[in-house]
């Protein structure tokens, strides 16, 4: 064998310094299995004087000496120009950087998040991270209940007499309840325009009214004086203890209940039933439509809420008196008695085939609707009892409508046929 094929081998490598460098061609080592290399959780060694065996080929692994197999390149931590002298740090190779555990990201439960964190350069805007809505309070009714009302009544009469509470304001207080306004034949008118309206109109069933101190009105004050109607000065807590809404006007009429009777016998007439409608709001809209389109009056069936209510008074604006009513009537024996006297029953349903213009004209000279509660409408033996039924067109979308809008559109259109038919 010459002398040149006796000589070692004598590879070119690149290093990982990205030099190139000549050094001796290794054995290929063979592979080891699993069950023959070591485990950083081996107990077994020492904590980093593990060896493998030379035997085997195997490298040499020690803290102190680390080397890459592939360029042999040392790893010593005092080389490392890009890092501080400090131990190794697993985080560190993940991020490319110094793990710092105050610059990690925020996580609920860590910090609070907004205004609290930590001092802010001079000059920075101090807004808040996240914005929430306004906190929406509900609607506060001004209305207080027929309970609320009579706990209230209740309470002033169990009171003694004194100077709080003297028998004419009891008496006063008694008118806020409906047990109290049966009694004592009385009502209360609330509000500026009710009483312009009592004292203007209904001036003979007024006994007084009463205002707080340091009313300012004074065209009214005058009416009141002109009208020669006595006037007394409440305070603010009695004011509060007469009034059905949370908020005062600060005046109101002692009036005695009163009401004028339709007139039947006449040739034209456009009469409303009411059946059941429970709500005062509603009952004050139907006074005021009635009036506004010239009807001949109202007749309250059972059920249906006084209308001496004050919230039926302040929703009238003191006007149901101008309309002539009946109450607490029995329905059945009204149509019979209305059928009598040549007018025609026209009640409202959904079912209903035609509109009021449909109707044959001489049965529309003298009629009376029939409107019924708001949650159940008229009372099926009622409507049929009725002469006629109408809709109302309107789009499918919508079922119904509420009872006072409905009472306002029959009511227009009965007035347009009333005034065709002269």
């Amino acid at each position: 064998m010459s002398e040149e094929e006796n000589k070692p081998k004598r590879t070119v490598k690149i290093t990982l310094d990205r030099k190139f460098g000549v050094s001796e061609a290794p054995e290929r080592r063979p592979r080891r299995n699993d069950d023959d290399r070591g485990s950083f959780g081996d107990k077994s060694s020492s904590r980093g004087e593990r060896r493998f065996d030379r035997d085997r080929g195997e490298r040499r692994f020690d803290r102190d000496d680390r080397r890459f197999d592939r360029g042999e390149r040392r790893f010593d931590r005092d080389r490392d120009d890009n890092r501080e002298d400090r131990p190794f740090n697993r985080e560190e190779r993940r991020g490319g950087g110094r793990f710092d555990r105050d610059r990690r990201p925020r996580r609920f439960g860590d910090k609070p998040f907004g205004r609290d964190r930590g001092p802010r350069r001079e000059g920075a805007v101090n807004a808040p991270v996240y914005r929430q809505r306004p906190e929406q309070k509900d609607p506060v009714d001004e209305n207080l209940d027929e309970a609320a009302l009579e706990a209230r009544a209740a309470q002033v009469e169990t009171v003694d007499e004194s100077a709080s509470n003297p028998p004419w304001f009891k008496k006063l207080i008694a008118c806020t309840t409906e047990k109290g306004r049966e009694r004592e034949g009385r009502f209360l008118g609330e509000g500026v325009h009710v009483v312009e309206e009592l004292v203007k109109h209904h001036r003979e069933i007024v006994i007084s009214v009463y205002m707080v101190e340091g009313f300012e009105n004074p065209e009214l004050i005058e009416a009141i004086n002109d009208a020669e109607i006595m006037l007394h000065v409440l305070t603010e807590e009695q004011m509060k203890r007469l009034s059905s809404t949370i908020t005062t006007q600060g005046i109101i009429a002692y009036c005695n209940i009163a009401s004028k009777k339709p007139v039947y016998e006449t040739s034209r007439s456009v009469l409303t039933l009411v059946d059941a409608v429970q709500d005062p709001g509603n009952l004050g809209t139907l006074f005021r439509t009635s009036l506004g389109f010239g009807s001949n009056g109202m007749i309250l069936g059972r059920g249906t809420v006084s209308p001496f209510n004050p919230k039926v008074v302040r929703g009238s604006s003191g006007t149901f008196l101008r309309v002539p009513f009946e109450f607490d009537v029995d329905l059945v024996d009204q149509i019979n008695f209305l059928r009598s006297k040549g007018y025609t029953i026209i009640a409202t349903d959904l079912h209903a085939k035609q509109s009021l213009r449909e109707i044959a004209p001489h049965k529309l000279r003298k009629m009376a609707f029939l409107v019924g509660n708001e949650g159940a409408g008229t009372n099926p033996y009622f409507i049929e009892l009725a002469d006629e039924t109408v809709k109302i067109p309107m789009s499918s979308e919508l079922e119904s409508l509420n009872v006072a809008v409905a009472h306002g559109i029959l009511s227009y259109e009965a007035a347009q046929i009333q005034e065709e038919l002269k």
